[in-house]
C-alpha cells in the first residue's frame, strides 16, 4: 500500500514538473520572439526577385533595397531566382528560416501562379505573409506604326473583322502580360493568338518590327520608345490614366468595360515569421516607400507608390488568387 502511494506521488510530481515546464516554455517563447524583433535587423537581408533581371519587379526591388539598407544601417541584398514563371524563387523564400532575412518581392506573378502551375511546391496562402504592396505599375498597350492603328478602337475593330488574324506578345505563359491582354480580349470580344517570349526586351522588339501586333508591357522602358515614335500607345491597363502619358485613355475610357487589370508588385516573408518582425518590417517598408528620394526616382519609371497593412494584403492576395483563376480559366491559359 505504501509503495502505491510512493509511485502516485511520484507520477503527481513528475506531471507537476511537466506542466511547470510546459507553462515556463509557453512564457519564454513570446519573449525570445520580442527579443528578436527588438534585434532585428542584425544582419544582412535578402531579397529575393523570382523574375529576371531587369524586369519591372526586380528594378523596383533594386530601387528599393538602397533606400532600405540606408534606413536600417544593414545591407540589403537583391538576389535574382528566376524560372518557372517566379515559383522557383517564391518557393526559395517559402523554405526559408523565417526570422525576417529573406523576403520575397514580386508581381501578379503570385496569385496567377496557382492557376498555372497546380503542383506548386508550397501553399501562396499558408507558406508566405504577405507584408506589403509596394507599388502599382500600369502596363500601356503598344503597336507598330506601321501598323496604321491609332486607337484601341482601330485595333479592335480590325480584330473583329479577321477573326484569328492578330496576335500579341507576351512575357511569358500566365504572366501579367499576358493576362492583362486576355483580359482585355475578352473584355473586347475579339480574337488573337498569344505569341510567349522569354522576356521584354525580345517581345518589344517583335512588336516594334511588327512581326506581333500589339503588347501590354509596362509603361517605364516603353516610355522612350513612345517618345521617340517607335510605338503608339493605345491604351493603359489600370483604373487611371498614367501622368506620363496623360493623353492615353484606360481600356475603360476607350469603351471597353471590364478590361482593366492592375499591375502590382508586393513583399512576402515566410510563414511564422514573428509577428513583431513582421510589423518592423512593413513600417520601415511603408517608411521607404515614403521618403521624397525614392519617390522621385519612382515617378521617373510611372511606378505609383502603392501600401496596405499585412491584413490589408493578405486579403488582397485571396480575392487576386480567386479572380486570376477565373480569368486564366476563361481565357484557356493551360496549365503548365
Amino acid at each position: 500500500m505504501k509503495t502505491e502511494v510512493t509511485r502516485r506521488a511520484g507520477w503527481s510530481a513528475r506531471l507537476w514538473a511537466v506542466a511547470a515546464m510546459s507553462a515556463a516554455t509557453l512564457a519564454i517563447a513570446p519573449a525570445c520572439a520580442q527579443t528578436a524583433a527588438q534585434s532585428w535587423p542584425s544582419k544582412p537581408i535578402r531579397i529575393i526577385s523570382p523574375i529576371g533581371a531587369g524586369s519591372a519587379a526586380d528594378i523596383l526591388a533594386r530601387l528599393f533595397s538602397e533606400q532600405l539598407s540606408a534606413q536600417i544601417g544593414q545591407p540589403v541584398v537583391v538576389e535574382n531566382r528566376p524560372g518557372a514563371g517566379g515559383t522557383l524563387g517564391v518557393n526559395a523564400v517559402a523554405k526559408s528560416e523565417p526570422d525576417g532575412y529573406s523576403v520575397l518581392i514580386h508581381s501578379n506573378g503570385y496569385t496567377i501562379a496557382p492557376a498555372v502551375y497546380p503542383n506548386l511546391p508550397y501553399d501562396p496562402v499558408k507558406d508566405l505573409i504577405p507584408v506589403t504592396t509596394l507599388g502599382y505599375i500600369p502596363n500601356v498597350l503598344v503597336v507598330a506604326p506601321s501598323k496604321n492603328i491609332r486607337t484601341l478602337q482601330d485595333l479592335v475593330a480590325a480584330a473583329r473583322a479577321k477573326p484569328d488574324s492578330m496576335n500579341y506578345a507576351s512575357g511569358g505563359v500566365g504572366t501579367p502580360t499576358h493576362l492583362a491582354a486576355e483580359r482585355l480580349r475578352i473584355g473586347a470580344a475579339f480574337q488573337a493568338q498569344h505569341v510567349p517570349f522569354k522576356g521584354q526586351p525580345e517581345a518589344m522588339t517583335e512588336v516594334m518590327t511588327g512581326r506581333v501586333d500589339f503588347y501590354f508591357c509596362p509603361v517605364f522602358p516603353a516610355l522612350p520608345l513612345i517618345q521617340e515614335g517607335k510605338l503608339i500607345p493605345l491604351a493603359v491597363s489600370g483604373a487611371k490614366r498614367v501622368s506620363s502619358l496623360p493623353h492615353v485613355p484606360t481600356t475603360q475610357e476607350a469603351g471597353f468595360a471590364n478590361s482593366d487589370y492592375s499591375f502590382w508588385i508586393g513583399m512576402f516573408v515566410p510563414a511564422h515569421t514573428p509577428p513583431d518582425i513582421v510589423k518592423k518590417l512593413h513600417d520601415e517598408t511603408v517608411k521607404a516607400m515614403q521618403t521624397p528620394a525614392l519617390q522621385e526616382k519612382l515617378a521617373k519609371l510611372s511606378v505609383v507608390p502603392m501600401t496596405m497593412t499585412s491584413e490589408q494584403f493578405s486579403a488582397y492576395v485571396k480575392e487576386q488568387i480567386t479572380s486570376d483563376a477565373i480569368l486564366a480559366k476563361a481565357a484557356g491559359i493551360a496549365a503548365q
